[in-house]
């Protein structure tokens, strides 16, 4: 049986004996959970991003506009999974002014253009969460998703042992998605 079958078979027995037949290790989601109990240094990422333009890189930020930013997801569904986000930290659709709705509407339409090119996606799902209770986890700083899809993505793996696998390193796809962007010309943002 091939190497990347064994965990999902364990995982489907009931065989209670052995933790790993129970458990995935993940210890990079401690991150994740920290940040949403305040154990990092309790800010919001979105609006540091902002002030850190020389962090780029590091802080995942692909592209700049005049009031927002794409942001690669630091814990995403699927590989790609993008935020559009303005830099202002608000929270609903109804604070944003008409310039920065345009721009990251602008934004959300070149990034789902430089993933197709990139990932060679088929399909994007795309929203908003407004308010914890819809499944926002950062609900003070309104932000949109776009996750790139592809047939068959919802294949065993997630089905039967709710394992997402993602394929490539954030910091390769950084350097992918930004090379492509270059390539095709986007995003068309004013600067």
């Amino acid at each position: 049986m091939p190497v990347g079958w064994y965990i999902p078979f364990r995982m489907c027995q009931d065989d209670s004996s052995t933790e790993r037949s129970r458990n995935i290790w993940a210890p990079w989601r401690m991150e994740y959970i920290d940040s949403l109990h305040g154990a990092s240094d309790g800010g919001c990422f979105f609006c540091r991003n902002r002030d850190q333009p020389s962090n780029d890189a590091e802080n995942l930020v692909l592209w700049r506009g005049r009031r927002s930013m794409v942001v690669l997801n630091r814990f995403p569904y699927t590989g790609g999974h993008s935020m559009v986000a303005p830099y202002d930290h608000l929270a609903d659709l109804s604070d944003l002014d008409d310039q920065t709705m345009l721009e990251m509407l602008r934004l959300l339409r070149d990034t789902q253009r430089i993933l197709a090119g990139a990932l060679h996606a088929e399909g994007f799902n795309i929203g908003v969460n407004i308010g914890r209770c819809a499944g926002a986890g950062l609900p003070g700083h309104l932000h949109m998703h776009i996750v790139p899809r592809w047939s068959g993505d919802t294949n065993f793996m997630p089905v039967f042992s709710g394992v997402r696998m993602i394929p490539q390193t954030l910091g390769d796809l950084y350097a992918t998605l930004r090379k492509t962007a270059a390539e095709l010309g986007l995003p068309k943002i004013a600067q």
